[in-house]
């Protein structure tokens, strides 16, 4: 809505005020899908079924279209701190999960998942709860 559904209108800003927003809500969790990023998003190029994930696919075109690594992963440690303010649980998304069978365990899932593994590192050390998602 405050893009348009337009994923290269998106930014930190509107993002990071979105987030704030539905904290002051009350919600418990909010997935991210902060594992995406740009050097992974050509590892997807010989799947069957490409980018499924919707958070996945909307970061992949944002990081194409600017030629920047996602904000996601670079204001990590911010959206860490705006979740610890709140108590809010991160549920860290699968945006390069497999479709199909064919895709299973390929590069770009393996490295997305090693991503969120130190996601959640540094996730804990603001004391903010993880959530890791997976395929299924």
């Amino acid at each position: 809505e405050k893009v348009d559904g337009d994923p290269v209108k998106l930014n930190w800003d509107v993002y990071r005020d979105t987030v704030i927003e539905q904290c002051e809500q009350g919600v418990d969790y909010m997935t991210v899908h902060a594992g995406v990023l740009r050097d992974h998003i050509p590892l997807t190029a010989d799947r069957v079924t490409g980018i499924v994930s919707r958070g996945g696919s909307i970061m992949a075109a944002w990081c194409l279209a600017h030629h920047q690594e996602s904000f996601l992963y670079t204001r990590f440690e911010e959206l860490c701190d705006i979740l610890a303010r709140y108590d809010v649980t991160f549920s860290l998304g699968d945006g390069l999960r497999p479709g199909s069978i064919a895709d299973a365990n390929d590069a770009a899932q393996f490295a997305e998942l090693r991503t969120l593994g130190e996601l959640t590192t540094i996730a804990k050390s603001h004391g903010v709860q993880v959530m890791i998602e997976g395929p299924g």
